[in-house]
């Protein structure tokens, strides 16, 4: 029978599982996908896998091209609750991990079984936080087969400037894409039914070689898991209360608040955690050096609305440059609105019509108040404003789907 390359990765490659025991045997999984409108199907077949001398189960995966007119495309998927999945981690089937030395280039990534890695105590990574990560999403299309992904190249892309600020080698945009595909197509029965939510995709890279004196790590992973996922806030689509914070501060100019580090988030977590004590969704940070220029929530970009003009801050090196943010500007921009990234003031913020926050996780979310120095500010009527209902609409819609992309954002695994 005629082979065929599912992937890069897939292709007579090997899953690797860990071992419970010398004497386990395990046995891949099972799925198949239409490569054509025609009756071509590929297939991951059932393989039987030997313990190696190291304790690692390998397991041989067959891509075998099917022409068979009865081959159908058949999704099975997980069982769980998928009216209350929150956002938080589910444990799925496998990951993609591919390693790197310094000064080299990565190859040969492969997929393994979803489960705990091992590190070096001494690991550049957990001692001196030399580590990068990325947030995408996958969404399953109406016909509940076909799954998109959403830009996966601007986050390969980020990755890769990110790496180049924190001093470590980076996957090529090809390398990281056919990674995160892999990933997505092995844990396909993750992905939530249409309009229950996405499968939340985290590639990390990561230093990874034992280290002690303060220097970039001799040895780097680039692994990628998923998880599905609900609304990020408890509130999901229904406006968020913030606390703007004047003491605590995110970033500095010179600093690593422009890529997405690792470090940036556990700095975020002390005033993160006062603000949820007394009753806020989360909160926004402001400059630095003259404390009233707006720069981010922990983990997503801020907009406002005035008169129908959308602004938010400037991308200037303590911001991170949001990919769901880049593509609201030019979803703001094809609507018709005048958008305007410069520095907003947090009196500007008070006085705005709509305010709004943009992400991966949280897509787009409405605020429904801020409080700053003890005076809270209420916008709309507990829902959406005008603006930001159309732009959440329409990206939504693209993202899903549900309307033709006009921009070419996303990628369709089918």
């Amino acid at each position: 029978m005629e082979r065929a390359t599912l992937s890069p990765s897939l292709n007579q490659s090997y899953l690797l599982s860990p071992s419970r025991a010398s004497t386990t045997r395990l046995h891949s999984f099972c799925f198949s996908r239409n490569l054509s409108p025609s009756t071509s199907s590929i297939k991951l077949q059932r393989s039987s896998s030997s313990v190696s001398s190291s304790g690692v189960s390998l397991t041989r995966c067959n891509a075998v091209l099917s022409n068979s007119s009865s081959s159908k495309d058949v999704t099975e998927l997980a069982d769980i609750d998928w009216d209350n999945i929150g956002f938080g981690l589910k444990p799925t089937d496998y990951m993609y991990v591919m390693k790197c030395n310094l000064g080299g280039e990565f190859s040969n990534g492969e997929l393994q079984r979803f489960g705990n890695i091992e590190v070096s105590p001494s690991a550049g990574v957990l001692n001196y936080g030399q580590g990068l990560f990325e947030g995408m999403k996958a969404y399953r299309k109406q016909d509940g087969k076909n799954i998109l992904l959403f830009r996966p190249e601007e986050n390969a892309t980020r990755m890769r400037c990110g790496a180049e600020r924190m001093c470590m080698p980076s996957p090529t945009i090809d390398q990281f894409v056919d990674a995160v595909k892999a990933t997505v197509l092995a844990n396909k029965r993750w992905v939530p039914p249409p309009g229950k939510g996405s499968l939340y995709i985290r590639p990390l890279l990561m230093g990874t070689g034992a280290v002690l004196g303060l220097a970039p790590a001799p040895e780097y992973t680039f692994l990628v898991y998923v998880s599905p996922v609900g609304n990020y806030f408890k509130e999901g689509v229904s406006p968020i209360n913030l606390i703007v914070e004047s003491e605590f501060h995110r970033a500095t100019p010179g600093g690593t608040g422009g890529v997405k580090t690792i470090g940036n988030y556990a700095a975020v977590l002390k005033a993160q955690s006062v603000a949820k004590a007394k009753g806020y969704s989360d909160v926004l940070y402001l400059d630095c050096i003259y404390k009233r220029y707006l720069e981010e929530v922990s983990s997503c970009n801020i907009f406002i609305v005035k008169d129908n003009v959308v602004s938010t801050p400037e991308i200037r090196g303590t911001i991170l440059p949001g990919i769901t943010r880049k593509s609201i500007v030019d979803v703001a921009r094809s609507q018709g609105l005048k958008v305007e990234e410069r520095n907003v003031t947090v009196d500007e913020l008070l006085e705005a019509d709509e305010v709004f926050c943009t992400g991966t996780a949280v897509v787009v979310s409405p605020v429904g108040s801020i409080t700053y120095k003890g005076k809270r500010v209420s916008y709309g009527e507990g829902s959406f404003g005008p603006v930001s209902e159309k732009l959440y609409t329409v990206l939504t819609s693209l993202q899903m789907g549900l309307t033709e992309d006009n921009m070419k954002w996303t990628v369709n695994l089918s």
